[in-house]
């Protein structure tokens, strides 16, 4: 009797991570076989923009195992119409190996999902489930994986093995962006990297200087995380109104609107990847204050990646901190992004209707809010916000005394 592993998921992209937990279900199930399968059709979750066709997912996956003693590559989903349900690939796998120990293995997030599978009591019947569980998991998160083990095994007979396992911090969103960003070589195993490359798939062959603005939405959006879609539209249109009515350029307001977060959702390793790639010096941003990079990375991609003009750069590269003698794109970036629809907190009706009216006293009560706030929380102020509000009250006091 063999013992075999189905491991299964998107694999869009096949990264780092998917090797390393490859190897890692071999060694601790100490299995005879792993079967790695890409879906078709993820019942779960919808297939995002730049997904490759099936086929090409299977040949990536491929190169990426092809040196892992004992693992094959199976295209059981991809070539079964409809969605891709895990019961369905069991019961066939199964019906191949009825005298075999089947063993379904998973990350941590979906044995706490599980419930919503298809037939999932069935699936506890044919296969024993294998959970990876970081090793660097907290308590309070390990107890609820634990507790939601001992459930299913009161309650329907389960069979399943929490294994400790060693892992790279990486996803497959993270490294389809970061394939875009133009940095995707430290997530993708080599071989998988220059397929990617050869064959222009994620993005890295396109051509996205100079869209039309309802393109560029399109792509742009299509690498935020997709809670912050509606702040990032939100940001344009507000951002476009606010031009029309100072007296800026509506084009290039509403274009860097959309860009202005458009690597927000990175985390800060991957932001100093982005600082490294596009030599961003990072010395005022250091510590506590490495989520404000977000500007000066999409600055750095709306230039190199969608060519826009420094106008637009420079208005999302200071729309987090602001800075000294700022233009009025600029200030009309960094007040869309404060005042924009969806955003509720106190005070930012005053700041709304300040804006209507005044744009320097609106961006002014802005970075006053923000300095107030960073001090309550006992933070350290950046210096560029100190210096855009200092240099708006100069200009203020002139301006009342030349009047």
């Amino acid at each position: 009797m063999s013992r075999i592993g189905i491991y299964g998921g998107s694999f869009n992209p096949v990264h780092k991570g998917h090797v390393l937990a490859a190897r890692e279900f071999m060694r601790l199930l100490k299995l005879d076989r792993l079967l790695l399968i890409p879906a078709n059709d993820p019942p779960h979750k919808m297939l995002p923009a730049f997904t490759p066709p099936p086929a090409d997912r299977f040949d990536l996956l491929s190169a990426a195992m092809r040196d892992i003693p004992g693992v094959t590559v199976s295209d059981l989903e991809l070539k079964r119409e409809g969605k891709s349900y895990s019961i369905d690939t069991l019961e066939a796998i199964h019906a191949e190996n009825p005298t075999d120990e089947l063993f379904l293995l998973m990350g941590s997030d979906m044995l706490l999902s599980f419930e919503t599978w298809k037939r999932f009591e069935s699936l506890f019947a044919l296969a024993t489930l294998g959970v990876l569980c970081r090793m660097d998991r907290n308590e309070k998160e390990r107890a609820i994986l634990e507790t939601c083990a001992d459930r299913f095994r009161a309650q329907y007979g389960a069979k399943i093995i929490l294994l400790e396992n060693q892992r790279i911090e990486v996803s497959s969103t993270t490294a389809r962006r970061m394939l875009f960003f133009g940095c995707g070589e430290d997530y993708v195993p080599r071989p998988v990297f220059d397929a990617i490359r050869k064959k222009g798939l994620y993005g890295t062959a396109g051509n996205y200087r100079n869209l039309p603005t309802s393109e560029l939405t399109k792509t742009a959006l299509s690498l935020y995380d997709a809670k912050r879609v509606p702040h990032a539209i939100g940001c344009a249109e507000t951002a476009r109104k606010l031009a029309e009515k100072y007296g800026a350029d509506p084009f290039l307001a509403e274009r860097a609107g959309i860009l202005h977060d458009v690597t927000k959702a990175l985390r800060a390793q991957e932001q100093l990847r982005l600082c490294e790639k596009y030599g961003i010096m990072t010395g005022e941003y250091s510590g506590t204050q490495t989520k404000l990079l977000h500007g000066k990375t999409a600055a750095a991609i709306a230039k190199h990646v969608f060519g826009e003009c420094d106008d637009v750069c420079e208005a999302i590269s200071w729309h987090t901190t602001g800075k000294a003698n700022m233009t009025t794109l600029e200030k009309i970036i960094y007040l869309a992004d404060y005042i924009e629809p969806n955003r509720a907190f106190d005070g930012v009706d005053k700041m709304r209707a300040l804006a209507q009216n005044d744009l320097n006293a609106a961006v002014l009560l802005g970075m006053e809010d923000t300095i107030r706030i960073l001090r309550e929380q006992g933070r350290p102020l950046n210096r560029y916000t100190v210096e855009a509000r200092d240099y708006l009250l100069l200009e203020r006091e002139t301006n009342e005394t030349d009047q």
